[in-house]
């Protein structure tokens, strides 16, 4: 068995004395582990570094089998992504919630997102956006997408301000009014077909919305310990983001 194919690298672990276990995510073949001969020397340790995209090839006997990987660079941005709080804990974070998919299932939408991301990662809000946009796409995939099209009480698509926690549906400002304090809320950056920019506040709002649908859905069920580097990603991309403004608040001031 055989194939080749682009991937992002996730994770590295040690394997014997020379070798390591590389955790790859690849368009057509989804997240895939694979051993690499030799992957702790000097020449392949900066190349086997998480998000850094590769080309590999995977060889089997079986296709149930581990396999090896043959591993050459493509776009080596490890050393960039080291470089800030927000990029090293967004690495990490993507990683855990694509591990929560099961192994070699394919998800090309999810890898394009990934690569994206992580090319944005000197971005906060950019960064904030698409990574809260990632969360949603991985609920949708493993069955508990969010509905934010439409009211769910009235079908209005336009002043849907909140989220209900049992459906997870959107729902309009008049309709939710009365169980405003049971609601979650909607970032408006977040509406079908909107343009508007998250700021700091809403982009809290964001996170608070797909943690909680991730906990309830994901986390809890499988008795599993929340993500640590979402965490990290969260504090991390709120106070840049803050810290932006405060900067460019001063600079027009």
């Amino acid at each position: 068995m055989q194939w080749q194919s682009e991937a992002i690298i996730l994770g590295v672990r040690r394997h014997g004395e020379s070798s390591v276990l590389v955790e790859v995510m690849t368009r057509d073949r989804g997240r895939h582990l694979g051993m690499v001969r030799g992957g702790r020397s000097r020449t392949m340790q900066p190349v086997l570094q998480p998000g850094n995209r590769v080309e590999v090839v995977w060889r089997a006997r079986l296709d149930e089998h581990l396999g090896e990987f043959k591993v050459e660079p493509v776009r080596l941005r490890a050393a960039r992504l080291m470089e800030t709080a927000t990029a090293v804990y967004g690495v990490q974070a993507m990683g855990a919630l694509l591990r929560l998919l099961p192994e070699r299932d394919p998800h090309p939408h999810l890898y394009e997102a990934l690569d994206v991301i992580l090319e944005h990662m000197d971005d906060p809000a950019d960064a904030g956006e698409l990574f809260v946009r990632f969360e949603l796409a991985v609920l949708n995939d493993l069955g508990y997408g969010l509905d934010l099209s439409e009211c769910a009480a009235t079908g209005r698509r336009d002043e849907l301000v909140y989220v209900s926690p049992k459906s997870g549906k959107a729902v309009s400002r008049d309709a939710g009014a009365p169980y405003a304090d049971r609601m979650l809320t909607l970032p408006g950056f977040l509406g079908q077909g909107v343009q508007k920019s998250a700021s700091r506040d809403t982009m809290a709002e964001a996170f608070r919305l797909t943690g909680f649908f991730l906990h309830r859905h994901v986390y809890e069920p499988r008795g599993l310990t929340e993500n640590a580097a979402r965490d990290g990603f969260v504090q991390a991309a709120l106070k840049a983001i803050a810290k932006a403004r405060e900067e460019s608040e001063r600079q027009a001031g």
